[in-house]
């Protein structure tokens, strides 16, 4: 506008001052440049109008939206399946959680992901021997010889005295002998090692085992009790006296064979538990890796639904491109779905980047649990929610927007939040089909490394039927806005029409003044050099008359020729 009013003022001055040169060759280059703009301008806003109402726009809308929701909840629904399979429990691969050390038994810190042994049911077991307070704390006493033990209930021996009897294994009236048990059943009842890693059945069967039985005197049985053999030979009782003492009976031998059959007892013990806790070693590492693969599929799962999904999301946005079209054939819906699949091939590394990300939350839905899904969900829908109120805020905040008609701007922030509604209301929709389909048989089948078909299908129709929706309500008022955008497209091309028209007249005009300057300044230029001549001319003669004044009829002739001279000068 300010180089058109340069020109106008500039036309201005030629005319007013027209003795004074004026530059018409840089005024008709300033009026060139400004009608090249002119035409530039109205060239873009031949393009803008044919791309009113383009179809590619709407699939990006709805594509970014519904399936950036539709990805974000495939790794919660892979976790919170992953934890289903996982007895209900996080994903946890630490060796603690595994591997059960007898330390850890004995202060409850149970191996629970442990899926071949369950040291749960063992620490109960173990724990139901002892007498317990109405806090339930164990309940101890001391031993003679000022050891605490635990205090246990009337039947705990009950398992171990069974079996004996069963087996026979009652001693020799006649010959006045019980069949002890080295390490006693109070002992091993007691180890936490045993009972960490020995199940009832192998206790058991050390318990009555050749190496741990022992034909007593009665006598001595009775008075050796629970008692460890060593500890009850070393002990005296309540009058001062060493079992050898109290017995008249037994020797230095039968001291030295009852301290040999201890020690050989408590080695195959040791042994027992030893081998006890490598099987417990072995099932800890092979329930990690189990718990691994399992994770691992899970989130193979989540990979593979995720770049599906990302393949949908194309054609999603094809089929809706094809849609629009005015001729719809089964020739345009073929190509439009090659465009879809090359399109995902060109986005894959987009694709495989986000795949990548799906893989991570899926392991962290994994570790936190429920509580993850529900915080996802919740924090998509809020994210959904603040975005879509922060892109209408934003919009109607640009400044290019800020002279458009209310109606337009309600439009454009309206089709904005639908978008939005659009993704939250996927994510309801997916769980509402799939606890609908889950209860026909045929849909709770499970697909290896997918899950279940109700929950496939909930999670691909969700998405869909919301997108559909979204695209339905997002294309009519698309409509409206390119009804508005075509009416000002065609109302700003008129008046780049008249600007074009007005420029164009300015060049005419200009071209006109400079020709009529060019004119001027010829004529002028001849009649300067008629002068001059004319005036030579004048000159010339006067010097030749001075030279023969006195030849009068050489004079007579000058007058005549001062005439003819003075007759050139009139002219």
């Amino acid at each position: 506008m300010a180089k058109e009013n340069a020109t106008l003022d500039s036309l201005q001055i030629s005319e007013s001052n027209s003795s004074e040169p004026f530059d018409f060759d840089a005024l008709e280059e300033t009026l060139q440049e400004q009608l090249q703009q002119e035409l530039d301008g109205l060239e873009v806003l031949e393009d803008e109008k044919e791309q009113i109402e383009n179809p590619d726009s709407l699939g990006k809308v709805v594509g970014d939206v519904v399936w950036e929701q539709f990805v974000n909840q495939i790794a919660a629904t892979a976790g919170e399946d992953f934890i289903k399979e996982n007895n209900g429990l996080r994903l946890d691969l630490r060796n603690e959680a595994h591997i059960q050390t007898t330390e850890n038994f004995a202060n409850e810190k149970i191996a629970n992901h442990n899926t071949k042994i369950n040291y749960q049911q063992r620490y109960d077991d173990w724990q139901s021997n002892f007498v317990k307070d109405e806090n339930g704390n164990i309940v101890t006493h001391q031993t003679r010889s000022g050891r605490e033990e635990a205090t246990l209930v009337k039947n705990a021996r009950k398992p171990f005295d069974d079996e004996r009897k069963k087996r026979g294994f009652v001693g020799n009236k006649e010959k006045g002998t019980d069949v002890d048990e080295t390490i006693s059943v109070a002992e091993i009842i007691r180890d936490p090692s045993a009972n960490a890693h020995m199940s009832l059945n192998e206790r058991i069967e050390f318990d009555l085992s050749e190496k741990n039985r022992n034909e007593m005197n009665s006598s001595w049985n009775r008075s050796k009790g629970d008692t460890p053999t060593n500890e009850w030979l070393d002990n005296t009782n309540s009058k001062g006296q060493k079992p050898q003492e109290v017995f008249d009976n037994m020797t230095d031998e039968d001291v030295e064979k009852l301290r040999q059959k201890h020690a050989e007892a408590s080695a195959e013990f040791e042994k027992k538990k030893k081998e006890g806790e490598q099987r417990s070693i072995e099932a800890g590492k092979q329930s990690q890796k189990e718990e691994a693969f399992r994770i691992g599929s899970k989130a193979l799962r989540a990979v593979i639904t995720q770049l599906l999904a990302a393949l949908v999301k194309e054609i999603v946005a094809k089929l809706i491109k094809w849609f629009k079209l005015a001729k719809r054939t089964l020739d345009s819906l073929l190509s439009s779905l090659n465009e879809a699949i090359h399109g995902f091939i060109l986005k894959l590394k987009e694709n495989l980047l986000n795949a990548g990300n799906t893989l991570l939350n899926t392991v962290a839905a994994a570790i936190v649990g429920p509580v993850f899904s529900t915080i996802k969900k919740v924090w998509m829908l809020l994210k959904q929610g603040w975005k879509s109120l922060k892109d209408a805020v934003n919009y109607i905040k640009k400044p290019e927007n800020k002279g458009k008609p209310l109606n337009r701007l309600l439009l454009e922030t309206g089709k904005i939040v639908i978008a939005g509604l659009t993704g939250a209301g996927s994510i309801v929709l997916s769980e509402v089909i799939e606890k609908g389909l889950t209860a026909i048989p045929v849909f709770a089948v499970e697909i290896p490394l997918l899950g279940s078909l109700a929950s496939i299908l909930g999670i691909f129709f969700g998405a869909v039927v919301a997108g559909i929706i979204g695209a339905i309500a997002i294309n009519l008022i698309e409509k409206q806005i390119a009804k508005n955008q075509k009416a000002e497209n065609t109302s700003a091309q008129i008046d780049k029409r008249n600007d074009i028209l007005r420029i164009q007249h300015q060049i005419q005009s200009v071209s006109e003044k400079h020709t009529a300057q060019t004119k001027d300044a010829a004529m002028t230029t001849i009649k300067q050099r008629h002068e001059a001549a004319a005036e030579f001319m004048r000159q010339s003669f006067s010097d030749i008359a001075e030279s023969r004044r006195k030849d009068d009829a050489i004079d007579s002739t000058f007058d005549d020729i001062d005439d003819l001279f003075k007759e050139l000068e009139d002219f």
